[in-house]
């Protein structure tokens, strides 16, 4: 009779897991070994409110993922492995781990899953080394603005040519017309 709540508790940590795999935009697994409560405590509040670190038991969340569609992590499942789920900015979220990894070298970065896929530890590391959204947005936007100027001023090119032979055609006739007189 122990073994049926056991089970069920189970069962039901196994589907929140799911559940955050398939909510989660991309998911970071961490071995946390040696960090103290503090340091995970002081983890999670510089992750931000769009991303939760859960640590988990490797065969749990390898079910999971697996009920999630996700494949590839298997090898990632070993030792105490803590996951970070990201529902908000993966850049951010990336950075705020790789620096605290920085800080803090018994946090290793195994890899994770984006989009679907499974990624390297390397690859969260260049997820991390990216501008955030909103930079890339303003570039992208000033990079538009920059090209939209250019096209005004080429459209404006032939008027202001035009002007200026104009110009230069009435100043022929009045110094012809001076000369003449």
């Amino acid at each position: 009779m122990a073994d049926k709540p056991i089970r069920a508790d189970k069962a039901t940590a196994v589907a929140e897991l799911t559940e955050s795999f398939r909510n989660a935009g991309a998911t970071v697994l961490t071995e946390y070994r040696g960090l103290t409560v503090s340091q995970l405590t002081q983890l999670r509040r510089s992750l931000g409110k769009e991303t939760s670190y859960t640590v988990a038991k490797n065969t749990l969340a390898k079910r999971a993922a697996s009920d999630a569609g996700i494949s590839g992590l298997d090898e990632l499942f070993s030792g105490p492995t803590a996951l970070t789920f990201v529902s908000g900015d993966v850049v951010e979220a990336a950075k705020g781990l790789r620096d605290f990894a920085k800080a803090n070298p018994k946090l290793v970065i195994k890899g994770g899953v984006f989009e679907g896929k499974a990624i390297s530890a390397a690859e969260v590391t260049k997820l991390a080394d990216l501008e955030s959204r909103e930079v890339l947005l303003a570039k992208m936007a000033g990079a538009m603005k920059g090209s939209l100027s250019k096209a005004a001023a080429l459209f404006q090119a032939p008027l202001a040519q035009t002007a200026r032979l104009a110009a230069a055609l009435q100043d022929k006739r009045e110094k012809e017309g001076a000369e003449a007189a």
